[in-house]
């Protein structure tokens, strides 16, 4: 990789700007990230049917947020990279916390064991990304970019469907698949597309929140938005340890620590990235050091998210773009990130009016993030040499994976471990791809340009926002 010889720095990584000029590229990063903070929080509330719960899920969504983003500019002892790292809620988990709330949804309990189940298994998992930041150079030898590449392409082709759902209104909508639903989730689509080609960066990262507030007004003038509760809201969200309580499970927790070792290795693509921006070096001590802190601090953060009560963290790799737009890498840029989203999340109201997004309008953006996730896999591959060793690690991944997402009763027969484990498509194509990995020999004509910890630099829940 080279430096980049097109783009100056205003100001260097521990440069200290003027307060109102890095109040204004903290707000960029905010605008750049919000979406992908909340979404996630918004789409399990309403698949798992977690109802009045979902305004503090997305308080605790900004404030750890905030939280996470702070440690990784501010460096804590070994955790943090010490850049503007801005943390958000992983789209990468989807599915495995989906899975994981049907788990309890299915053994009777009600949204408080629902979300004890999830936060529980979430809060060990967060160990696995922890002790693999100090082993990450290794690590890269077998979660290869074909194996990135495949788990990525299967993780947004599994939650097209999501997507799809809500555009329609959502699942069991008495209104499923009406005319008006469809044009809705259109409105979004195409304003996302038309934004997505302008020429001016900060309209590109702010495409998919633009379409959503356009979404949302075309709705509400279609009579689809109910704002009445929106506002029975306590004033102040306090912070809650284990507010729901702790609970565990092997089979929710297996798919989990699958998606938190991907996760390592792609956030290692993104803190490089920073460090190409911000013009670090891209090899040695330090760099490598860096590395580790970085992912040791997205193992913590999403460690502290489950203990209070919300989704998995790592790194936005779209807030790379907003460096290089302003000119600003300092790190100084993310306590004033980590500031307006913890002020933001301090208020449930904010997650009460989130809540009356209609579904089509969630449907329309989400259908961009998804169909983007699983096209950043398709590049993370194509980047590779494909032999015919890689072809056949591909066809036997995706087959697996997609073969039980779409005859989930193959399965059926099988213990209830097993059902866990290879019934989630996600896992199934992801471990098929690190077996097969491991046991088929390189041959003459395979690459190993990889080797380097940096090949990696696309991950789902950045790719799937920062369609720039």
């Amino acid at each position: 990789m080279s430096q980049p010889h097109n783009h100056d720095l205003v100001y260097g990584l521990d440069d200290k700007p003027a307060p109102g000029a890095a109040f204004y590229a903290g707000l960029q990063h905010v605008l750049a990230s919000f979406v992908g903070i909340i979404t996630p929080t918004l789409i399990i509330g309403g698949v798992l049917g977690l109802g009045d719960h979902v305004p503090y899920l997305i308080s605790m969504a900004l404030i750890v947020s905030g939280i996470g983003t702070f440690i990784q500019a501010r460096r804590i002892g070994p955790i943090g990279a010490g850049m503007v790292c801005v943390q958000g809620t992983s789209f990468a988990f989807l599915s495995s916390v989906l899975a994981a709330g049907f788990i309890a949804k299915s053994n009777g309990g009600g949204p408080e064991d629902i979300l004890a189940m999830i936060f529980g298994v979430c809060f060990v998992g967060a160990f696995i990304e922890i002790i693999l930041s100090q082993f990450i150079g290794k690590l890269g030898k077998i979660i290869t970019p074909i194996v990135t590449g495949i788990v990525v392409t299967t993780i947004g082709i599994s939650l097209i469907k999501v997507g799809m759902t809500d555009l329609a209104g959502g699942v069991k909508a008495p209104d499923f698949a009406q005319w008006h639903n469809l044009a809705l989730g259109a409105v979004v689509l195409v304003t996302i597309i038309a934004l997505n080609r302008s020429r001016n960066l900060m309209v590109r990262l702010s495409s998919i929140l633009i379409g959503m507030v356009v979404g949302y007004i075309v709705a509400a003038g279609m009579g689809m938005v109910h704002i009445e509760n929106a506002f029975n809201q306590p004033l102040v969200s306090i912070p809650v340890p284990f507010k729901y309580g702790f609970d565990f499970d092997w089979y929710a927790f297996l798919p989990i620590a699958v998606i938190y070792a991907i996760t390592a290795i792609e956030s290692t693509g993104d803190i490089t990235a920073n460090c190409i921006i911000t013009k670090l070096p891209l090899s040695g001590p330090k760099y490598l050091n860096r590395i580790k802190s970085g992912i040791l601090g997205d193992g913590v953060n999403s460690m502290i998210a489950a203990v209070f009560n919300t989704f998995p963290n790592t790194t936005f790799s779209q807030n790379n773009s907003v460096i290089h737009l302003t000119g600003i890498a300092s790190r100084h840029v993310g306590y004033f990130v980590a500031l307006i989203l913890c002020v933001l999340g301090l208020f449930p109201i904010i997650g009460g009016i989130l809540t009356t997004i209609p579904k089509p309008v969630i449907g329309g953006a989400t259908l961009v993030m998804f169909g983007t996730v699983a096209a950043a896999g398709i590049k993370i591959i194509a980047n590779e040499h494909l032999d015919r060793r890689n072809l056949m690690i591909l066809a036997v991944s995706f087959g697996i994976g997609l073969g039980v997402m779409l005859v989930p009763e193959v399965m059926q027969e099988m213990p209830k471990l097993l059902q866990s484990v290879f019934g989630s498509p996600v896992t199934t194509s992801g471990i098929a791809a690190i077996i097969m990995t491991l046991v088929l020999p390189e041959g003459k004509d395979q690459t190993t340009a990889n080797q380097h910890p940096a090949a990696t630099v696309s991950t789902p829940h950045r790719e799937k926002q920062s369609i720039a």
